[in-house]
């Protein structure tokens, strides 16, 4: 659908997960920007795709988590001065909620997939943050999201966590054994509402 000229878009910054930046990302990614935002799709595995949860956590602890989050960083920097929507899959959900909680000038969190502890001194200014899980999910249970939740609601942040019953871990994935085609229509339909709520006015 064409953008009209007076339409509020947002700039979003967009992880991959463990498995690299895959055609999924990338599609994703395309369709952000058929809704009229402005996306970027870091690569922080210099090309390397990984096919499964294994390979890629090889490839993670190869580069390093601080090596990782350095090049999260250095993407960003560029483009946070007008306020960035920091958004990732699982991994990239996480270093992405790092990155959101270090800059003040963030305008939203959208996690898919995934989210990371937060320091004991964490403080945001009402950051929007909107969380997409699979329900039940190995990686995020029940008990570790109730706390996630009220760590972020404590730290200041404004946040809606979207559980989907049944699906995969990376549901949102196509080419993976995860996906769930209704769950993750579902969770893109609820992202865009999100993204044009926080894009700047």
């Amino acid at each position: 659908m064409p953008v009209g000229r007076d339409t509020i878009v947002a700039t979003v910054l967009l992880f991959h997960s463990v498995h690299g930046l895959r055609p999924a990302v990338h599609a994703a990614a395309d369709r952000l920007r058929e809704a009229g935002h402005t996306v970027h799709v870091p690569d922080l595995y210099d090309g390397r795709v990984a096919g499964s949860v294994e390979d890629g956590r090889d490839i993670e602890e190869a580069i390093g988590h601080e090596e990782l989050l350095k090049r999260a960083v250095a993407a960003a920097a560029p483009h946070s001065e007008g306020g960035l929507v920091y958004a990732g899959f699982s991994l990239g959900a996480a270093l992405a909620q790092n990155l959101a909680l270090a800059d003040a000038q963030a305008r939203g969190l959208l996690l898919l997939h995934g989210t990371s502890d937060l320091p004991d001194d964490a403080a945001v200014d009402d950051l929007p943050v909107q969380l997409h899980v699979a329900d039940p999910d190995p990686f995020e249970t029940h008990d570790w999201l109730n706390a996630w939740y009220l760590r972020m609601r404590r730290a200041g942040a404004d946040v809606e966590v979207f559980r989907h019953r049944g699906a995969g871990h990376l549901y949102t994935d196509p080419e993976l054994p995860d996906h769930d085609a209704e769950a993750a229509e579902a969770t893109w339909r609820t992202a865009l509402g999100f993204l044009a709520d926080v894009a700047p006015a």
